[in-house]
């Protein structure tokens, strides 16, 4: 990994900053994208402190505003021409429909719509490595999850939970799909995947939440697996030569496994990255790139 540049949303807590610490200790080069400059701050000067030879930064980005996507790539492209692993993990979960600036529902725009732009954005990067890698985290929440495709910000029957499973079901999907088109465009030197990292101990579920879904994650994550261990997959599929060529699959505890039945429909697949791509604005996804 000495030398390699990655890329860590949701990298200043819970698994994103054990992602990104451990990708630091391995000689990589970090960024971490965080909202929050105090934590993002905070979380550097650890990893550094754990990892004093390495280079590790952050950039700030609200990745619920799909402008705030934009500079954030900007700023990343800045330093790194290219990339050679992306690891989109920052999430979200909201017990109340709330839209985005971009009038998207967010758990949608911060879950799915995230990974779907920063992507795109960062595609030229990921282009340029011989070994580019792409790891979404996802959640065996999507097993339980429907696209409703004719109102994805949920507007007429919103509820947290069928907006998470919506949105991590949406992963899934998308990196399938994702994988599909690459190999289209003949882009074999990058493979992406999707991660279930397990029930973790973390506060995802206390941010955004009314006092009774609280309470539900503070009980559901008792006895939880620590951050560290959620990272693992993660890790492993960042750093791991075994695992180079290995792409379009969904993993869990190192090892790729079935994912849900509905996640397969390549048609459903198409049609919510065509809906993804509208709420975008993106007429080209890989606008720029030649087939190799």
């Amino acid at each position: 990994m000495k030398g390699k540049n990655c890329v860590v949303t949701g990298g200043n807590s819970g698994i994103g900053y054990e992602t990104a610490r451990a990708l630091a200790q391995a000689g990589a080069n970090v960024k971490i994208v965080s909202r929050n400059p105090e934590k993002a701050e905070a979380a550097v000067k650890s990893i550094r402190a754990k990892a004093p030879d390495t280079h590790i930064d952050y950039v700030l980005a609200d990745l619920s505003a799909q402008k705030n996507i934009y500079n954030a790539a900007q700023d990343v492209l800045k330093d790194f021409n290219t990339i050679d692993i992306l690891v989109n993990n920052a999430g979200a979960w909201f017990s109340k429909l709330e839209l985005t600036e971009d009038g998207v529902e967010r758990q949608f725009a911060v879950n799915h719509l995230a990974y779907f732009l920063f992507t795109k954005e960062l595609m030229g990067g990921l282009a340029a490595s011989d070994d580019g890698r792409i790891i979404c985290v996802g959640s065996d929440s999507h097993f339980h999850g429907k696209i409703h495709f004719n109102d994805v910000s949920l507007r007429s029957n919103y509820h947290g939970l069928r907006a998470y499973a919506q949105s991590k079901l949406a992963n899934v999907m998308f990196v399938y799909e994702l994988d599909r088109r690459l190999k289209e465009k003949r882009l074999e030197n990058i493979d992406v995947n999707c991660v279930q990292p397990g029930r973790v101990n973390t506060d995802i579920g206390l941010k955004h939440t009314i006092s009774f879904h609280s309470l539900a994650w503070r009980i559901r994550r008792l006895g939880g697996l620590s951050p560290a261990a959620g990272a693992a997959t993660s890790i492993y599929l960042a750093t791991e030569n075994e695992v180079q060529g290995l792409s379009g699959k969904y993993w869990d505890k190192c090892r790729p496994k079935p994912s849900s039945p509905g996640s397969y429909i390549e048609e459903d697949a198409r049609r919510l990255w065509e809906i993804s791509e509208s709420l975008c604005g993106i007429e080209d996804y890989f606008e720029g790139l030649s087939s190799v």
